[in-house]
């Protein structure tokens, strides 16, 4: 499973909560009570708030009961939080959540390298963002990456390495220190780099043979929908499209809906219910409906990335490629707590337009493919083509 320094995820992630970003702040966020604008979020209907403004509420009390006995707000949340039992449900601090936003607007603060972990524990550096800190100190795509702060890293988890290359058990900011220890063929060394504040290219597109072309998706960020349409119109006419969602921990769920939009003429992507009141999502008219496409996920895929996976296999859009995708379908709402820290409770799920429930599943591909997959992925596509 593939992973980044520059995940759109809150440095929450390090104390065992949500894994990705929460499916819909921009669908039911914490405009219930007032206390989370923002221009992509929509107030959650108000027959389905009283279910959800009361399990809110437990946890605030949990808090302001701690607060007023001079003990941690946030500790008292998150143990209010665990008793519900609810897997997918957070409690972030008031910079933590702050920095969530900022990576929902293409912003993060880390050393622009991303990483995965090989089949025998070792930590490949298999992307370098140019212009970044670790670019500037010459690492490259291959490089093993064997420490973090003097901390070994092989065998680790990659979300533990990213939470290391960020500094996240000191919240550190840009501008600090981070020292790697690295490994290149024979050669070992170790060098330091300065965590910067950069900016997410989270839809790239570029050609291959045959006049193919790949659009990858890192992560659904404001904007990237739209980059998605873009990608598809610019592509050749004659060739066709492989949609690599590999390693996507979501994201903004309406920009999802935007770049199935970019293949699908209107119609259902999927539903969702919130306190049992279902609710649709729907693609906008007039995407290419022709073009030979195929869809590439991994264990790695998560969130809005299954809605959008699951939305074009449902409709025949796509044959998708590679191995099952994560599993997370849920619907999360925030609201302030006392101290101004966010709790997240999980309040519904989503479904694909057949119905199916992602959730704890994920999506099956319709070919299995694993380290081979771009080229499984190509071989289907020049058959699609062929047709």
């Amino acid at each position: 499973m593939s992973g980044r320094d520059l995940f759109c995820q809150p440095r929450r992630m390090r104390r065992g909560a949500a894994l990705t970003l929460v499916f819909t702040s921009v669908l039911v966020a914490g405009a219930a009570t007032g206390s989370l604008p923002g221009p992509d979020r929509k107030s959650a209907p108000q027959e389905a708030r009283s279910t959800t403004a009361a399990r809110h509420e437990q946890v605030a009390e949990a808090a302001a009961e701690a607060m007023a006995d001079g003990k941690s707000p946030m500790e008292a949340a998150e143990r209010a939080v665990s008793r519900s039992g609810d897997r997918w449900a957070a409690v972030y601090s008031e910079g933590e959540y702050e920095e969530f936003e900022e990576a929902l607007d293409g912003r993060y603060t880390g050393v622009g390298l991303q990483a995965r972990r090989e089949r025998d524990g070792r930590i490949e550096v298999t992307q370098v963002r140019a212009g970044s800190p670790a670019a500037d100190a010459g690492i490259r795509a291959g490089d093993r990456l064997r420490s973090v702060d003097g901390e070994k890293v092989d065998g680790r988890p990659v979300s533990e390495v990213v939470s290391l290359l960020r500094g996240d058990t000191t919240d550190a900011p840009a501008g600090t220190p981070v020292r790697l220890g690295l490994e290149r063929g024979t050669r070992a060394w170790s060098l330091t780099v300065r965590r910067a504040e950069l900016s997410t290219d989270s839809v790239t597109a570029r050609r291959i043979a045959g006049g193919v072309t790949v659009i990858r998706i890192d992560s659904f960020t404001k904007g990237s929908g739209a980059a998605v349409r873009t990608a598809v119109r610019q592509a050749p006419g004659d060739g066709g499209i492989i949609l690599d969602l590999r390693g996507n921990s979501g994201g903004l769920v309406t920009e999802a809906v935007t770049a199935a939009s970019a293949f699908l003429d209107g119609g259902l992507v999927a539903t969702y219910d919130v306190d049992g009141e279902q609710r649709a999502l729907h693609a906008e008219p007039g995407g290419n409906t022709t073009r030979p496409l195929v869809t590439l996920v991994d264990g790695g895929t998560m969130s809005a990335a299954e809605l959008l996976t699951g939305a074009l296999q449902d409709r025949g859009r796509a044959i998708v490629v590679g191995s099952r995708t994560f599993g997370k379908g849920s619907v999360q709402m925030p609201s302030r707590l006392p101290d101004g820290s966010v709790a997240e409770l999980t309040v519904g799920h989503y479904r694909t337009p057949s119905g199916r429930g992602v959730d704890g599943h994920g999506i099956t591909p319709d070919l299995e493919a694993d380290r081979q997959a771009l080229q499984r992925a190509e071989s289907v596509l020049a058959g699609l083509g062929s047709e």
